[in-house]
């Protein structure tokens, strides 16, 4: 029997391919044991029934254990303490997870696989605060693959690559300044000199009207036109005229 459980962009448990309904309280045991792993049954009840008493608690545990051995035979482990998915359960966040600690490494990742960091939204619409920080720290993780990818894409001469993989990064936080100069720098290894400058002069307007903030002095330099810039991004009248060469040629 094989059992697959999807985390991402919807809760989803498939036995041989085939969606399987689960209840609300199996769900978030399950869902426990795949984020956090193995974990005491004290632990648990605390986590999944904060506003309960202990009692109450380990209870509520008790019959929800006792209902996901019964009605998903082979869903956990076999022991009774601490509790465990089966080591055959195919999670699809583990996947994701060792792509993007693969590329924050520093290790090539193929196209297909770092496609996948673009949408890995964990839980969508889940507001326990265990999910709330998973959820973040998959962002977090994320980020940071998302812009190494860029990064090594950059060194490899493939700018396009680059971009959407920065784009995307600059998708899950629109204020992070790095995610946007890498999107900059493809652009400018790409010959797009004023699509640079307009993203440049977006994230400038954006973090002023959202957070009253100012881009890091690198980057105002780069808007000011002044040539320290270690991007080698043109000013202003440096990135029109680029676009005005650009049609005048056409």
């Amino acid at each position: 029997m094989e059992w697959e459980l999807r985390l991402l962009g919807c809760w989803q448990l498939l036995r041989n391919g085939t969606t399987v309904p689960v209840g609300a309280r199996q769900q978030r045991l399950i869902t426990a044991l795949a984020l956090l792993g193995p974990k005491p049954r004290s632990f648990l009840a605390g986590l999944l029934w904060p506003e309960s008493t202990d009692q109450q608690a380990s209870g509520s545990l008790r019959a929800t254990v006792f209902k996901v051995r019964h009605q998903l035979p082979g869903l956990l482990g076999d022991a009774s303490e601490p509790v465990s998915l089966s080591a055959g359960v195919v999670v699809d966040l583990d996947s994701v997870r060792r792509t993007a600690e693969e590329a924050r490494a520093g290790n090539a990742v193929d196209a297909r696989h770092a496609e996948r960091l673009y949408s890995a939204e964990l839980l969508p619409g889940w507001y326990d605060d265990w999910v709330i920080f998973e959820q973040e720290r998959l962002r977090e993780l994320r980020i940071a693959a998302l812009e190494s990818i860029a990064q090594q894409c950059l060194a490899q001469n493939d700018p396009h690559a680059a971009i959407a993989a920065a784009m995307h990064a600059a998708a899950i936080e629109p204020l992070r300044e790095s995610a946007h100069a890498l999107v900059i720098r493809g652009q400018l290894r790409a010959g797009n000199a004023a699509g640079a400058h307009r993203t440049l002069e977006d994230f400038r307007r954006r973090l002023r009207d959202e957070m009253g903030l100012a881009p890091s002095r690198r980057l105002e330099a780069a808007i000011g036109g002044n040539s320290a810039d270690d991007l080698g991004l043109p000013g202003p009248h440096a990135a029109k005229a680029h676009a005005d060469r650009v049609l005048i040629h056409r």
